[in-house]
């Protein structure tokens, strides 16, 4: 194990013996520190942050910090579990779960840029990027391989689904959709995220699927519900099962097609 001299590592953490910790860095009771991490120098894991394996956490990290809501009390704290294969950046600072049991959660190989921020209770899958100051509030769920651009700014109780990317300086006020590309003052929906499908394997005949669905929903003029059937029974694959079942879970709504 290498621990810097300068470390605090409080009775009641653990940290894996392949795990090291740098100068002025706490790690306090109660936090869990995974195989092959490394935690760099002035950070803070709070209790009772988890983290799994090989985790990258750069300098001023804060993991497992108050929720910064009003009515948190430490009491109230839930856990911040993270998996493996993370990068955390400079400053970035994620909040400790306050309103569900399960807590924040993070899941495996996110990229987090300096100073990017998650809120309380936040979901996040994996494959994720978060530029520079993006900005999840409280309850936002985001799914796998999404870009989100420097200052980006998601409102609390939004989805971003998988495939999605946001582009810089967006506010964020309802549910993105998977596979789209969202821009603006306030977020609309452009086209697709071409960039990232094609990155992410997805073939010309799935591509080709996914924009003729989103061209039913948005350019057709039927009732949402309608249209939905009808992409379902004229576009049938796993990716319009997908684009389905997000529109149908939504709470917040969708943000509007440009």
């Amino acid at each position: 194990m290498n621990i810097h001299p300068t470390a605090i590592i409080e009775d009641g953490a653990q940290v894996h013996e392949t795990a090291s910790i740098g100068p002025y860095s706490i790690i306090e009771s109660g936090a869990v520190i995974g195989e092959g991490c490394r935690i760099d120098s002035c950070v803070r894991v709070f209790s009772p942050t988890r983290l799994g394996a090989f985790n990258r956490v750069c300098h001023g990290v804060t993991l497992g910090s108050d929720a910064q809501d009003l009515g948190f009390a430490p009491e109230r704290a839930r856990p911040l579990v993270i998996g493996d294969h993370n990068h955390f950046k400079e400053g970035v600072n994620i909040s400790c779960g306050t309103k569900s049991e399960e807590g924040t959660r993070i899941g495996h190989n996110n990229y987090w840029m300096s100073f990017s921020h998650a809120g309380h209770d936040c979901v996040v899958g994996d494959y994720n990027i978060f530029a520079n100051t993006a900005t999840l509030a409280g309850h936002v769920e985001v799914g796998n391989r999404c870009f989100l651009s420097g200052q980006v700014a998601v409102h609390q109780f939004c989805r971003i689904g998988s495939y999605a990317m946001i582009a810089g300086v967006t506010g964020v006020p309802q549910d993105v959709p998977p596979y789209t590309l969202a821009d603006g003052h306030r977020a609309r929906i452009l086209g697709l995220n071409v960039v990232g499908l094609r990155r992410g394997g997805f073939t010309q005949e799935q591509r080709n699927r996914i924009k003729a669905v989103y061209r039913l929903i948005s350019r057709s003029g039927l009732r949402l519900a309608e249209a939905l059937a009808r992409a379902e029974a004229e576009y049938p694959g796993p990716e319009t099962t997908e684009i389905v079942r997000f529109i149908q879970s939504s709470r917040r709504g969708l943000v509007s097609f440009a």
